[in-house]
């Protein structure tokens, strides 16, 4: 036996040293990411998709950096599309709605056979023509019935809620959720407000803890300052919060770290996990007509603790049963 294991490891010494791939993953896949690669939403889906994929396939990442630059997402998918036929890959992942919209739908719908699986799309996927032959997916849909539920659990004293995204595409999916479900809410769901600008924001805050005693926040990063630059999510929590003295509830776990209270996050590890095996399956040979498009099921409650004691709430243990506690990211 030990004369096999010394046989075994010299032959793979030698491939080494003659420079020939001692093993080469059986797949190129290329990942095109609407948003910067330092995003946190990115980061998860990064996650998601390398838990499947590693040792599985040789992954390439391309960022289109729409959060920062959005007026330079076409010509950065044009970019993507140069690398696509360069990489040659066996499969695509593109994740969320401007990959779509700018990558997707122009430059490999029904122009490739290649299976693209989406991830992080919250329009509804007939919007992008989705599914067809060799394009399905995965969409991302907010908990927000659960966090509403969540908040008056923590804060019994909440009655109603108001809305807040940038004015972008995953903004108005969220609202065109909001009204399909608004019915079925714990609390009374007031109104959705879009902003694109500080300025913006600021006149919607005025009063809005009149009408609201919870405020449900989604997609805020992007919004422009005075000077047109453009703010992360962390800076624009920083201004809500000293314009909205309530409960803030949002979607993702970053979103809670850096200033929310509380939320049943979706995650973009369970965005990467479904599409990478989704893709897997495709590239075994599995037709994309068999991979229906799905969603995201799985919720997971988290406390931002430091929003909560600053505020003087008090938690129960019924309150910590399941849930992950954070502390406010400096």
């Amino acid at each position: 036996m030990r004369a096999i294991r010394r046989l075994v490891l010299l032959i793979v010494l030698g491939l080494g040293a003659l420079g020939l791939p001692v093993h080469a993953a059986p797949y190129k896949v290329l990942v095109v990411m609407s948003y910067e690669e330092d995003n946190p939403w990115v980061k998860e889906i990064r996650e998601g998709i390398e838990a499947v994929l590693r040792g599985q396939a040789e992954v390439t990442y391309f960022h289109m950096n729409t959060k920062v630059d959005p007026k330079g997402g076409p010509r950065r998918a044009e970019e993507a599309f140069e690398l696509f036929r360069t990489l040659q890959p066996q499969g695509v992942i593109t994740a969320d709605d401007d990959a779509q919209s700018m990558f997707v739908v122009p430059f490999l719908k029904e122009r490739t056979a290649v299976p693209v699986m989406f991830n992080g799309v919250n329009s509804p996927a007939d919007r992008y023509g989705f599914p067809n032959a060799h394009i399905s997916g995965v969409l991302e849909r907010a908990h927000v019935r659960e966090s509403l539920a969540f908040i008056r659990q923590l804060v019994p004293s909440v009655q109603s809620a108001c809305f807040m995204t940038n004015r972008v595409g995953p903004g108005l999916a969220l609202r065109a959720q909001v009204e399909a479900e608004k019915a079925d809410y714990p609390v009374r769901a007031g109104a959705f407000h879009l902003v694109a600008t500080t300025a913006e924001l600021a006149k919607v805050t005025q009063g809005l803890a009149r009408n609201c005693d919870a405020l449900f926040v989604d997609s805020l990063e992007g919004i422009t300052d005075d000077a047109g630059a453009a703010l992360n999510h962390r800076q624009v929590m920083t201004l809500l919060r000293a314009q909205f003295p309530g409960p803030i509830l949002a979607g993702n776990r970053y979103q809670v770290e850096q200033g929310a209270w509380a939320a049943v996050i979706k995650t973009g590890q369970e965005q990467g996990d479904t599409s990478a095996r989704m893709l897997l399956d495709a590239m075994r040979g599995k037709p994309v007509s068999e991979l229906a498009v799905t969603r995201n099921v799985r919720g997971q409650r988290i406390i931002n603790v430091t929003a909560l004691e600053a505020k003087g709430v008090a938690l129960r243990p019924m309150d910590l049963r399941g849930v992950t506690l954070v502390r406010e990211q400096p």
